[in-house]
């Protein structure tokens, strides 16, 4: 047989393969068609500007196919490269970062300017056959959050007694107004909103936010159908190391109780039990560096990370 026609019969192959693939996608399509789901891109999960534009694509593709997309983003570990760079060290409690004006100051330029538009850019360059377009916004526009200063306690070693902890510019959302992404999202024009995780007090403050917090407050004010977390890890994993596909809200819970969930999916998984008790249908947590997670996640039957329900 020539080579020409072996390499047209593994070109037709992959023809069918491509079409049964769509096929078998097309109940999946069906059941999240003008469904809302939020997408917390990670800071560890951003990778690459390969991976990264590997993304955007997929985000376009999932509008192209009648969800709409809402995309949350992080980026603690950029905001600590800059910080390093002016020789600020970063302290953290619970996992937050201590924000003094100054460090403050940094992230809002890393978070609402160097990464928030650059995503948006990335998808509006993926999306640019089709007219869909990324919008970079961050919670101060349109007063989207709302927050208050976060408080947190310590222990004192000497004493035993809990003292309150001053994390400084650090908010959790108090209240969230989703008009704004309603807007966008339900447009006759194809957008996608992208939100950097800075929120404004009551009095005009900014303050930094925990982006996992802000995809589940925002994924619960828009009653969105699934609230995925991309990151760095494949999802939970049991004691033996291997993924658990599904969680209750309890087991998941029982998980953080029992030891199983550790280290950073601990917030991660009571992020995904509040946005849940907030109305979400599900959360799932699952590895962003993994090219199309996200359509394997939504549009095939076993998914590809942990998923967490009622």
């Amino acid at each position: 047989m020539s080579d020409e026609k072996q390499e047209g019969q593994a070109q037709e192959g992959q023809g069918w393969a491509t079409a049964k693939t769509l096929a078998e996608a097309l109940p999946y399509i069906q059941t999240y068609d003008r469904s809302t789901v939020v997408i917390k891109y990670g800071g560890h999960a951003m990778g690459e500007e390969q991976v990264a534009k590997l993304f955007a694509a997929d985000a376009v593709l999932l509008k192209m196919l009648g969800v709409h997309p809402v995309v949350v983003h992080g980026g603690g570990p950029q905001i600590s490269a800059w910080l390093a760079k002016a020789g600020v060290k970063s302290t953290f409690v619970d996992g937050l970062r201590v924000t003094d004006e100054a460090t403050m100051e940094v992230a809002e330029m890393v978070l609402s300017g160097a990464i928030n538009k650059e995503i948006a850019s990335w998808i509006t360059q993926a999306g640019a056959e089709a007219d869909v377009r990324g919008v970079g916004l961050s919670g101060k526009d349109a007063r989207l959050i709302t927050v208050e200063k976060v408080q947190r306690t310590k222990k004192d070693p000497d004493s035993d007694e809990e003292r309150i902890v001053d994390l400084g510019f650090v908010g959790e959302p108090k209240k969230i107004d989703p008009k704004l992404i309603q807007a966008l999202i339900y447009a006759e024009e194809d957008y996608i909103p992208v939100v950097a995780p800075i929120g404004v007090s009551a009095t005009g403050e900014t303050y930094n936010i925990n982006a996992d917090t802000v995809a589940g407050a925002l994924a619960g004010a828009l009653n969105a159908k699934r609230m995925l977390l991309l990151t760095d890890v494949a999802g939970v994993l049991d004691k033996n190391g291997e993924l658990i596909r599904q969680l209750t809200v309890a087991e998941a819970k029982k998980a953080i109780a029992d030891g199983v969930a550790t280290g950073g999916m601990i917030p991660k998984l009571e992020t995904a039990i509040h946005a849940v008790e907030a109305g979400v249908e599900a959360v799932v947590i699952l590895d962003g560096r993994r090219p199309h997670a996200m359509l394997v996640e939504l549009f095939t039957e076993h998914g590809a990370g942990t998923l967490i329900c009622r």
